[in-house]
């Protein structure tokens, strides 16, 4: 029904910049928000930043907050993620989510996983020291 397909992952320095891109096919009409998760190794999933349709309102963990930038087009189905200043510890798999029809959790709850119900596969952001 919905896919999404993440890109722009790869190799950096730290210091250096990466933009990832998302996009979004299929029953996406009516999406509410769209997100980036990450998930490093022996990790729990984690709240990157999320974009939200009505009113454009963007929101970044504090982690990456002034470093990353997230943005979007929800007539285009795409998402994007610039990071700049990368870190070490931002070495993960950057995951794509969507929140759109038919949604049946909490609609004031956002930034966990559960609160988007469609997902992309992942793109793989290694920063070296």
């Amino acid at each position: 029904q919905v896919q999404l397909v993440e890109s722009g992952g790869g190799l950096v320095q730290a210091g250096g910049s990466l933009r990832l891109s998302c996009a979004a096919s299929g029953r996406t009409f009516g999406s509410y928000a769209m997100a980036w998760f990450r998930q490093a190794p022996g990790k729990e999933r984690e709240f990157v930043a999320d974009i939200r349709w009505s009113g454009g309102s963007t929101y970044y963990a504090d982690s990456v907050k002034g470093r990353f930038t997230i943005s979007g087009d929800n007539a285009k189905n795409t998402l994007y993620l610039q990071m700049s200043s990368l870190k070490p510890e931002d070495t993960a798999v950057y995951y794509c989510a969507l929140r759109a029809p038919p949604y049946y959790g909490d609609p004031s709850a956002w930034g966990r996983p559960d609160d988007y119900n469609y997902w992309g596969q992942g793109t793989q952001v290694t920063v070296s020291s």
